[in-house]
């Protein structure tokens, strides 16, 4: 899928770019008005209570990314509640560049020892994002000179891509090794943004970037955000599983702790001193009250206990067994890639939109990708496979998906 690079600039006039909303917000309304979007929903114990969704009694979520499932886990919520406990607040209220909650850095510590880098928490990865993207583009992190920001158009940062070009010089591109290979060769520095696994599922080509990297010296930005403790000893995640030891000074991996983590909140690992000192001192939640609050703080460090115990493995294994189950059923694009997100390609928007919704009166809540967060005319169903899903459920889902396809089509599923 190999794309090739331009300076992407945004549309200003009003002909075709306003027609093209009018038909995303079209399909957005038909799936609101399906009853498969603004849903709202309460905890559970597991994906197989009554249902996490008021409106759909008896429905299995299959659209959370909580892959380890996690997220409810009785260590991760008694570390939440002793941290507020402890500290008789919720949220310091100071910049941490003058006072920081002592919980922060033993977090900060832990969750450095873990991944073998510099960890800096935040209170969300989108807030890691968007603290370190001015900071590259300025040139800080790279010996003064300003780098090409290459974007991965399927990294959700991209959105910032045009706020940086008043920065710095501004690319988009996908998975295009070569086209990048020449800007390395043409420019003195060159950064490229993107995710390590994409929220559609698939990854990006690390090896080969890595490569970029060691040649030339490409600096490497990677939101790790749905990649994080589903690989790893000690949960470390896709990207930084895939490099050495040490991530050294070209290499920002961002990630959050709110999905297969089970937490809340965001992390950048940094690979020196230099730079975690640069972001400490410099960047907005270092000079401004944003770090994470304390409860976010307790239940991360009750996650670090699960991650650095035998439980960890566990449940990796646990979710690549349904993974496993879910192939040898449907056949998708990341088929095999032992990545926890699946996604069946149907083409039309509307036969996603009715496919999703029958999934729903099947007691499947999955969900339909649509039109801008993929192109038009490949719509299709996104699926969350976690480790609480039980086997049986895995089967009746895939059962339940063939079905829906051929009644919606009339063809059987995979479309032609």
């Amino acid at each position: 899928m190999a794309n090739e690079m331009h300076h992407r600039i945004a549309p200003s006039d009003g002909g075709r770019p306003i027609e093209h909303g009018r038909i995303k917000a079209r399909y957005f309304d038909a799936a609101r008005t399906s009853g498969l979007m603004t849903i709202h929903g309460r905890g559970r114990t597991s994906p197989q209570d009554d249902s996490p969704l008021d409106s759909c009694p008896q429905v299995i979520d299959c659209v959370r990314s909580s892959y380890l499932g996690l997220d409810n886990h009785p260590v991760i919520i008694a570390g939440a509640i002793e941290a507020i406990e402890a500290q008789r607040s919720l949220h310091w209220s100071w910049a941490r560049a003058q006072l920081n909650c002592d919980l922060l850095r033993e977090l900060e510590e832990r969750l450095s020892e873990m991944f073998c880098a510099r960890a800096l928490a935040l209170s969300s990865v989108t807030l890691a994002n968007l603290v370190a993207m001015p900071i590259l583009a300025s040139g800080q992190l790279t010996g003064g000179t300003k780098p090409v920001l290459v974007f991965d158009s399927f990294a959700h940062i991209s959105l910032a891509c045009q706020a940086m070009a008043d920065e710095t010089r501004v690319e988009i591109a996908h998975n295009d090794i070569d086209a990048l290979e020449r800007l390395c060769r043409e420019n003195p520095v060159v950064a490229y943004i993107c995710h390590g696994v994409y929220c559609m599922g698939g990854y990006s080509p690390l090896k080969e970037l890595r490569r970029l990297q060691e040649r030339y010296g490409l600096y490497l930005y990677i939101d790790d955000a749905h990649g994080l403790s589903i690989f790893g000893r000690h949960g470390e995640g896709f990207a930084r599983s895939q490099f050495p030891q040490e991530l050294g000074e070209r290499t920002i991996i961002a990630a959050s702790l709110a999905k297969g983590f089970g937490a809340s909140g965001g992390i950048l690992m940094l690979g020196t001193a230099d730079g975690e000192s640069l972001f400490r001192r410099y960047s907005i939640p270092g000079v401004c009250s944003l770090a994470p609050n304390v409860a976010a703080i307790g239940a991360a460090l009750g996650s670090c206990k699960i991650h650095c115990s035998a439980e960890l493995g566990q449940r990796q294994e646990r979710l690549a067994q349904r993974i496993e189950h879910f192939d040898r059923r449907i056949a998708t694009p990341g088929q095999g890639n032992s990545l926890p997100i699946r996604t069946i390609a149907i083409g039309s928007e509307a036969n996603a939109i009715a496919i999703a919704r029958g999934l729903l009166d099947g007691g499947f809540y999955t969900l339909g990708t649509l039109s801008p967060l993929v192109g038009q005319r490949k719509a299709g169903i996104r699926v969350c496979i976690t480790a609480e899903h039980e086997a049986r459920d895995i089967e009746r889902l895939c059962k339940c998906i063939l079905e829906k396809v051929t009644e919606t089509t009339g063809k059987p599923y995979p479309l032609r």
